[in-house]
């Protein structure tokens, strides 16, 4: 979304600002939520096992998510020696982020349009839209296979040993590759489709 859009148009600003609140909260709750059942204490014990927005947002990441399209919320701490499998169980945590996006992007999508869809947009059913689309943008963008992503640990825990360790050597320039991706704006390129796919399939396109 462009910037000039955000600061001429409030009610577009307040409708982003809220869906990305509650989509970070919901994401990062369910990173908190899996450690703790999986046997690490960690995220309990700092306050991170809760639905409260103060608990996981970072205000310049939100706002940085806002203007310029890529952000970040404050990451789960977690102990991997707590973990029965560390391997496998650090990847169900990270799955545990985006997976949460999306299941609550489809039951929000099944709450637009019980609320009559396009054919009756209002503020509520616009802020119910706007995060659904969020939380689709998020649990993609976060399944890419780069750290410090979800889905560079969701890949190293699919990963046989042999291969995970070399997996874990290419941790260093996940960041370069984001910001290259970022920078030349090819992110969008690689989003788009599956945006496109999820929108198509919750039923939240125009028409």
């Amino acid at each position: 979304m462009l910037l000039m859009e955000l600061i001429s148009n409030p009610i577009v600003f307040v409708l982003t600002l809220s869906a990305l609140i509650v989509s970070i909260s919901i994401h990062e709750f369910a990173h908190a939520y899996v450690a703790d059942k999986l046997g690490d204490p960690t995220p309990r014990y700092l306050g991170r096992v809760t639905l409260n927005p103060k608990a996981h947002l970072d205000p310049i990441g939100t706002l940085m998510l806002v203007f310029a399209g890529i952000g970040w919320g404050r990451p789960v701490p977690f102990n991997p020696i707590n973990l029965a499998n560390p391997k496998r169980d650090s990847a169900l945590i990270a799955l545990a982020g985006p997976m949460s996006n999306f299941i609550l992007a489809g039951v929000l999508s099944v709450i637009f349009r019980l609320m009559g869809g396009w054919s009756s947009i209002g503020f509520v059913s616009a802020f119910v839209f706007y995060t659904a689309l969020y939380n689709i943008m998020l649990g993609i963008f976060n399944i890419l296979p780069f750290h410090p992503l979800d889905g560079f640990k969701i890949v190293n825990g699919l990963l046989p040993h042999n291969l995970s360790i070399q997996w874990q050597q290419m941790q260093p320039y996940g960041m370069y590759i984001l910001l290259f991706l970022v920078i030349t704006r090819y992110i969008g390129y690689i989003i788009e489709p599956f945006l496109s796919f999820f929108m198509r399939l919750f039923g939240l396109t125009i028409g």
